[in-house]
């Protein structure tokens, strides 16, 4: 999931400076993208492009355009020649497996190159065709899908607009409040301003729900106000992709390829797992174990929420993509995107990061792009994504430098890829990197390996309380968000059973008392998380699914 935001993670009632994900592998990343650091630290970078502001000749110059501070001579040209050299040191310091970097500047590709490994058990390199899983820079992608598709369609459907009800494409979708659900609109969506909380669905999609019951289910999470409440959602996304997608009467995944990928030229570039997985040169996930990067056991499968999290790319694709932003929607001379309908998208539409300080810089999110001012008083739309299970990407545009980055890697987040961006963005604007991003975005990003639960680290204890017997927390237990739960007693094991048809087994210890604990680990749990689960008369309480404001974790019996 993810700019870095004032954070809280994929897990109940934790807060700290880094960023949350969409920690489906955290997403989807992201959830992260990273507005908390970067809007509040922000180095970015811009100049006179295609789409600077240079007064026509005879105009009075507009304020408004004008940056702080003037660009370097030679500003693009001399920060790509320090990426190798940026790129390899990030590589050496971290240990991460692998990194793909480019850089378009005046309509070309100026850089493209990796570094690396795809695979620690194989050895393959990474280059600039290799393709990485996006995670959750798959919004930003996403919302240049719709941007296309309003822009291709709305002379048939003009209904089909970014201000289109949710309901006009999904008549079923349904949230808390009915007001809402009438209103809610495919923009409401993209700028995460629909009231419901951060991350809602994440953890029902870690359970194997498809995407149907996931998008149901959103029905039962309270809302906060609508359309002045910034949460981070990746299931919102999917909904208001989804809604436009029903719409058109296209598959999402073929959407995509038809208005953004064919016609950029994108071929190594997909929204569905299964393409991923057919490709001869793409990498696999690591995460780090002991402090050495290790394949990891799974691959993150993020069809469920595939226009939030979904999208696998090369840089070398990722280059016409970023040339058709700065382009103002169009490529090689053809309209993709009418300005119009493209400049909603990478402009402010809600904060997402307020000020912590009268002097403080606010973050913006605008439709799926992080938005932000730099210290230069140039305007930056980025975003981030992440895989705990082994990705983190980002990718960042300076309009009026007519340059954009973009950096891929195939290891579980810690900054690495904000980082390069960030000091690629301050050698762009002042030619020299004016803050210490390694160390900032690392500790940003330090608390997302923490694990979870309120038993974490602490001893069992001696004299624990007789266990109740099997009979008194044997059963089927129903919550609406999370489904049924099985307990159950298999041999001298107990056993709870989540998921579509009990797929999610987790091994039930005998903490104390009525208390027992599980051990898990998934996108939005990381190694070492620990749950409790109490029974109390007919109900279960599991801590790791009670979240502040949103579910209290309690799973009642049936027939109790």
């Amino acid at each position: 999931m993810v700019g870095i935001r004032s954070v809280r993670r994929h897990r109940p009632n934790q807060s700290g400076p880094a960023c949350r994900w969409s920690r489906m592998g955290v997403t989807a990343c992201a959830v992260v993208t990273v507005v908390g650091l970067v809007a509040a630290c922000d180095s970015g970078s811009s100049e006179p492009g295609a789409s600077s502001a240079a007064p026509a000749s005879g105009a009075p110059e507009n304020p408004n355009l004008q940056a702080g501070v003037p660009l370097p001579s030679d500003a693009v040209t001399d920060a790509v020649g320090k990426l190798d050299g940026l790129a390899s040191s990030l590589l050496t310091e971290t240990g991460i497996p692998g990194l793909a970097v480019a850089v378009v500047h005046g309509g070309q590709t100026v850089y493209a190159k990796g570094f690396g490994v795809a695979d620690v058990t194989t050895g393959a390199k990474v280059d600039a065709n290799t393709v990485f899983p996006l995670a959750s820079m798959s919004k930003p992608v996403g919302a240049t899908v719709i941007g296309a598709a309003i822009t291709d369609r709305r002379a048939a459907d003009p209904a089909l607009t970014w201000d289109m009800p949710v309901t006009e494409g999904l008549p079923a979708f349904a949230l808390a409040d009915p007001s809402v659900t009438r209103a809610v609109t495919v923009a409401d969506m993209y700028a995460h301003r629909s009231g419901l909380p951060d991350h809602a669905g994440d953890k029902i999609e870690d359970l194997g729900y498809p995407q149907a019951t996931i998008l149901q289910r959103l029905r039962y999470f309270p809302l906060q106000p609508f359309r002045i409440t910034y949460d981070y959602t990746n299931f919102g996304v999917t909904a208001g992709a989804e809604a436009i997608a029903r719409r058109t009467r296209t598959d999402w995944a073929q959407l995509s390829e038809e208005l953004i990928y064919r016609p950029l030229g994108m071929l190594r570039t997909s929204s569905r797992f299964a393409d991923f997985e057919t490709r001869d040169d793409r990498v696999v996930g690591h995460v780090r174990v002991d402090g050495k990067w290790v394949k990891t056991p799974a691959q993150r499968q993020p069809d469920a929420q595939s226009p939030a999290g979904g999208v696998s790319s090369s840089v070398n694709d990722l280059t016409s993509w970023m040339k058709m932003l700065l382009a103002q929607g169009k490529s090689n001379g053809r309209e993709i995107i009418a300005p119009e309908v493209l400049l909603p998208a990478i402009t402010p539409q809600i904060v997402s990061m307020p000020s912590a300080s009268p002097d403080a810089r606010s973050g913006y999110y605008g439709y799926g792009f992080n938005v932000s001012t730099t210290e230069a008083g140039r305007t930056q739309f980025s975003h981030s994504g992440a895989f705990s299970m082994g990705a983190a990407t980002n990718f960042l545009v300076l309009p009026s430098a007519d340059v954009a980055i973009v950096v891929l890697s195939n290891a579980a987040p810690i900054g690495a890829v904000e980082t390069l961006s960030a000091e690629f963005a301050d050698l762009v604007q002042f030619g020299e990197i004016r803050h210490d991003w390694r160390t900032l975005y690392a500790g940003a990003f330090a608390e997302m390996s923490e694990p979870s639960g309120s038993l974490v680290g602490k001893p069992r204890p001696a004299n624990p309380a007789p266990a109740p017997s099997t009979s008194q927390i044997t059963g089927t237990y129903q919550n609406p968000l999370y489904g049924p739960a099985d307990v159950r007693v298999a041999g001298e094991r107990v056993q709870l059973l989540m998921g579509p048809g009990g797929s999610v087994v987790r091994e039930l210890t005998h903490w104390d008392g009525n208390t027992y604990t599980f051990t898990l680990r998934d996108e939005n749990a990381e190694v070492g998380s620990v749950s409790k689960v109490t029974f109390v008369g007919g109900r279960m309480v599991i801590e790791y699914y009670a979240e502040e404001g949103v579910d209290d974790g309690v799973f009642t019996r049936s027939g109790g």
